[in-house]
């Protein structure tokens, strides 16, 4: 599956920002689909998913209350809402997908094997 995300840019601390992933020629309500971030010089971090029970949710303690992601099935695509942002963060954004019968751990970058071109989130003091 293609995956494209949008919706970065360029906020104040405690402002919001949503993010939308988009897939190409698939529905993404037939995959569990999550987001990662990157800051320079430091690897990719998981930020949320959608659990393997259904359409819970899993999410970085960073993130817990701040963050919600969310599925637009009319839309096709997968948001995240990002609230009361910080300094820290400043990221691209990715998100990502894969099979609904894999049961690895959501938190490992190596364990999604499809990723989107990512969208850049900074978010200035």
């Amino acid at each position: 599956v293609q995956l494209q995300a949008s919706g970065g840019g360029l906020v104040q601390a405690g402002g919001s920002l949503r993010l939308s992933c988009a897939a190409s020629g698939r529905t993404l309500s037939s995959y569990r689909v999550g987001w990662f971030r990157q800051a320079p010089g430091k690897g990719r971090e998981f930020v949320a998913a959608f659990s393997w029970r259904g359409e819970g949710t899993y999410y970085a303690n960073f993130v817990k209350g701040r963050f919600t992601i969310s599925r637009d099935n009319a839309k096709n695509t997968v948001d995240l809402q990002m609230n009361s942002l910080k300094p820290e963060d400043t990221a691209v954004y990715y998100c990502t997908a894969r099979s609904t019968t894999q049961l690895t751990a959501l938190s490992n970058a190596d364990n999604w094997p499809a990723w989107g071109q990512g969208t850049q989130v900074t978010v200035s003091s």
